[in-house]
């Protein structure tokens, strides 16, 4: 059994920086990180296109930023919390600046900002097309320099601990040597980040199986809006499953075109920002043109675009479609929506904190209000340096007092069991993917979403099971969330009666075949 006084489960942007803050202003108190892969392994690295803030106060205000992000939120979006946010954000920015973080400038010096989907000026800050990769580095450089924290790789936290409504740390599985601790603490955050490998078709990384959206839904912390999730529109199209490839948004924001096969630029016929609608309105729109013509993908049009120059802002994109054979300067780029991000979650309040006492959560994994039906793009960073900051600002006030309660915690013993099937549970994820996929994907239908909660509570049901009499691993605990998930997401899509934002479900199919 180990004590910590602060337990971060996940090592993205959120539970890095409020690892870092905490640790700088309590230098005698003890922080440990838990993550499952690698500490720099988050949805944070993948993010390419940058963070939405108001830098230049000519073009640009904090009154269009908020304007923009309700837009998209389509009337579900706490304007509250929309306004501490977008007013927040420089301040995180030049925070990120001062530990290390390198941003793209233009000729004069000053910040080469860009625009995306939604967004009425010009105000995204990047590096490159690997905007989180970098945030990333710059702050893992300034952990590893604090001696008051502990970061530890490759373990799975399986279940949170609480008690009469507390929660007082975590249970966690140390995936090398399969031993199971108990990990108690004043406080725990949990910045897990995503869900997308529910879909199977997602832009996250495979770790991204919504762990502590799970792990709070089982302490009962309450979790809202599970059913608005964003499909990002150009992800690049391949026949074989698994994590895709982002074509960031920034790359229409650089002015490239969508084609249907035939060469019909359609976004002009849904939306008249054309290439530049919000998300959900971009794969929406995909989505019906696929089914119209029962093409496996749309394209994405660079070939009037100067090549020089995009290469230069975009290299990674640039490289990847070069080696898949794919010449921008001639050739169409093959794009498909595929899962990207989840708008609901744990419910917080304006400080982090969610309906279990001394339990918070920050980052895509938390419900904040910020992005209502549909995230505006290029607010996730934001979201999350924001919060990170806020829970550390709450906590670290001196008049503070952290309530807790006495209880006796059992150490987990460990007990030879049989190894899980591995085959077995490769099987059962693969079918699970597929059934979201088909009836909870962009456009959802009550009859399918029905056949899916039914299906999803045999399979938990199945898997809980399995577990009482043979040996769990971290495979077992992620399908185990990822059911849980599917479960959520379902529920809630059945719940919600009408259409907002990133949100859509019919009585039946506009088009032949909606699973095609």
């Amino acid at each position: 059994m180990t004590n910590t006084n602060y337990l971060i489960i996940g090592s993205g942007v959120a539970g890095l920086t409020f690892a870092l803050r905490i640790a700088e202003q309590f230098p005698n108190k003890k922080i440990t990180i838990v993550t499952k892969a690698n500490a720099d392994e988050s949805n944070t690295k993948y993010a390419q296109g940058g963070i939405a803030i108001v830098t230049d106060k000519t073009e640009d205000s904090y009154q269009k930023h908020i304007e923009d992000t309700l837009i998209c939120g389509d009337g579900l979006c706490d304007e509250a919390v929309v306004k501490m946010v977008v007013t927040e954000g420089p301040k995180r920015l030049k925070e990120l600046i001062e530990w290390g973080a390198k941003f793209d400038k233009n000729s004069d010096g000053n910040l080469n900002l860009g625009k995306e989907g939604g967004h009425s000026e010009n105000r995204v800050v990047h590096h490159k097309d690997q905007t989180g990769h970098e945030i990333e580095r710059a702050i893992l450089m300034q952990v590893y320099q604090k001696e008051n924290i502990t970061v530890l790789d490759h373990h799975f936290a399986a279940d949170l601990i609480t008690a009469d409504n507390y929660c007082l740390g975590a249970i966690v599985l140390d995936e090398s040597t399969k031993q199971i601790s108990t990990y108690l603490s004043d406080i725990t955050l949990l910045a897990t980040g995503g869900i997308g490998h529910l879909y199977g078709h997602t832009t996250n990384p495979v770790i991204a199986t919504g762990d502590g959206i799970a792990m709070a839904y089982r302490a009962n912390a309450k979790i809202k809006e599970m059913e608005f999730i964003q499909f990002h529109p150009t992800a690049f199209y391949e026949k074989s499953t698994g994590s895709k490839f982002l074509i960031s948004e920034a790359v229409r924001g650089f002015g490239a075109y969508l084609r249907t096969k035939k060469g019909h630029r359609f976004m002009i016929d849904y939306d008249s920002r054309e290439e530049l609608a919000s998300r959900d309105i971009v794969s929406q729109s995909i989505d019906l043109e696929l089914k119209k013509s029962g093409d496996d993908c749309v394209y994405l049009d660079c070939t009037h675009l100067d090549i020089e120059a995009f290469k230069k802002h975009f290299p990674m994109i640039y490289n990847h479609c070069l080696k898949s054979g794919i010449d921008i300067a001639k050739d169409w780029i093959p794009v498909v929506p595929a899962q990207h991000y989840i708008c609901g979650g744990i419910v917080v309040d304006m400080n982090g904190k969610t309906s279990v006492t001394n339990l918070f959560a920050c980052g895509e994994c938390s419900q904040t209000g910020l992005h209502g039906a549909n995230r505006l793009a290029s607010n996730s960073l934001l979201e999350a340096l924001v919060y990170s900051s806020r829970i550390y600002e709450y906590l670290a006030n001196p008049n503070l007092e952290i309530k807790t309660i006495k209880k006796d915690v059992q150490e987990i013993e460990a007990t030879e069991k049989p190894e899980i099937n591995a085959e077995y549970l490769a099987k059962l994820k693969a079918d699970l993917q597929l059934l979201m996929r088909q009836n909870a994907g962009i456009v959802r239908y009550d009859s399918d979403l029905i056949k899916a909660k039914e299906q999803l509570l045999n399979w938990k049901q199945e898997l809980e099971t399995i577990g009482k009499t043979q040996q769990i691993n971290t495979s077992y605990f992620e399908l185990l969330n990822m059911i849980t998930i599917g479960y959520l997401i379902v529920t809630q899509s059945i719940e919600r009666h009408e259409n907002r934002g990133g949100f859509v479900k019919f009585d039946s199919a506009p088009f032949g075949n909606k699973n095609s």
